[in-house]
């Protein structure tokens, strides 16, 4: 519902001001513009969900390996005793609680699509054990902030995107984005701890924020020294090296399971394909709004306008263009993707602001579209402090997503 109302205030407001534009500074070829760009736009969007085809159809097709191999089962083994701190009121050994550490596992490998069913499996299997059936309980509240903080390992989709756009390394984003899901991720436990009085200082909890912080600071003390440019190329390595070391690991595991591992490729990459080509009605509806918003300048005058107030408080302005990316994030993934395409059309996919974008939409989730999914699912109307605690893990993961730019890219 937000993201209509978004939509449509896309083409209202364009009209309303190149109208202004028109009578009160004779732009007789305003309305001519917008046509072209709108059109363009439109081309644009399709052409990039086709150049998402096979690398979607390739990735799923990996993904689909191991997720008939166990991996899922492995994931979910090695993070069960955080997730039984994080969540106290289910029962020992109830069947939520599989439920809950299988959508966080598959979230983390980045399948999106074994995910969502597992997530809204968890969040029925939890509502039976609510008292409260209206009423959000405490475990569905931590459950759901989790899911909008989007802890990602391997950000796929945006790698994607900017090996359609034509980056040099797409996989350069991504060691600042698993930083940014991970500060964002964090910060929604915290919020939600705080509102629940849960105790974070078990060993568990403690190992996790421990062993990632560890890991953060080595990353920094090794590249913090060194240019940006070579930056960027000892991540891109790193990344390359771990997606490619989970591909073989994935086919290897697979084998070792006497799956047929060609099989089990094909069966996910006709999901991938079925994926790429259902994104295109999103996308181009998405990007020929973005197209009329920004040819009558009004996008330009949010953008600029945040800018004015940045360089007023004296700070660096060059995040400004990318900052759209985070705002929408909140209300529609689609919505935020045609935003991460259109930054990187106008700045360059290799391009700071192109990158941050990227990191961006790597590094936060549509938190009002998760909330009505899962919480529509089992009918509860009192979400009490989930959106406040969803909020405040998008508003972290933005401000991370500048900062972390900055470190690697700027």
């Amino acid at each position: 519902m937000a993201l209509n109302y978004v939509w449509i205030g896309f083409f209202v407001i364009a009209f309303v001001v190149a109208l202004c534009k028109l009578i009160f500074l004779g732009d007789t070829e305003v309305f001519g513009k917008i046509m072209t760009g709108m059109f363009e736009n439109g081309k644009a969007g399709a052409e990039i969900a086709i150049g998402l085809t096979g690398v979607m159809t390739f990735w799923l097709g990996i993904m689909k390996i191991g997720e008939r191999a166990g991996m899922i089962e492995l994931f979910a083994k090695f993070v069960d005793p955080l997730f039984s701190k994080l969540f106290p009121g289910i029962p020992h050994k109830n069947p939520a609680m599989g439920s809950v550490v299988m959508n966080f596992s598959a979230n983390m490998l980045g399948l999106d699509n074994a995910a969502t069913p597992l997530g809204l499996k968890a969040m029925k299997e939890l509502q039976e054990i609510n008292p409260q059936k209206d009423t959000a309980s405490n475990a569905q509240i931590m459950f759901l902030v989790l899911n909008t903080a989007g802890l990602t390992i391997i950000p796929t989709s945006v790698m994607a995107v900017r090996l359609s756009m034509h980056a040099v390394n797409p996989a350069d984003i991504f060691i600042p984005t698993m930083i940014g899901t991970f500060i964002s991720f964090l910060s929604g436990m915290v919020a939600v701890a705080a509102y629940q009085r849960i105790n974070l200082l078990k060993l568990p909890v403690l190992v996790f924020i421990g062993g990632f912080l560890l890991l953060m600071y080595g990353l920094y003390a090794w590249l913090h020294n060194m240019p940006t440019e070579q930056i960027a190329s000892y991540t891109a390595m790193i990344g390359g090296l771990v997606i490619f070391a989970i591909i073989v690991s994935f086919l290897l595991l697979g084998v070792s399971k006497k799956i047929n591992v060609y099989e089990a490729f094909i069966d996910g990459a006709k999901d991938g394909f079925s994926v790429a080509v259902m994104i295109i009605p999103y996308l181009v509806a998405i990007l020929v709004g973005i197209g009329a918003f920004r040819v009558t300048g009004c996008l330009d005058f949010i953008v600029n306008g945040i800018g004015w107030i940045v360089a007023l408080i004296g700070l660096n302005t060059d995040f400004v263009p990318a900052l759209p990316v985070g705002i929408m994030k909140t209300f529609s993934g689609s919505g935020a993707r045609g935003l991460m395409i259109d930054v990187m059309k106008q700045y360059g996919a290799d391009s700071f602001q192109g990158r941050l974008a990227c990191i961006m939409q790597g590094s936060t989730e549509t938190t009002f579209y998760i909330l009505a999914l899962y919480f529509g699912s089992v009918n509860i109307k009192k979400t009490r402090h989930a959106l406040a605690c969803g909020l405040i893990a998008d508003v972290v993961g933005v401000i991370a997503a500048v900062i972390i730019g900055y470190l690697f890219f700027h």
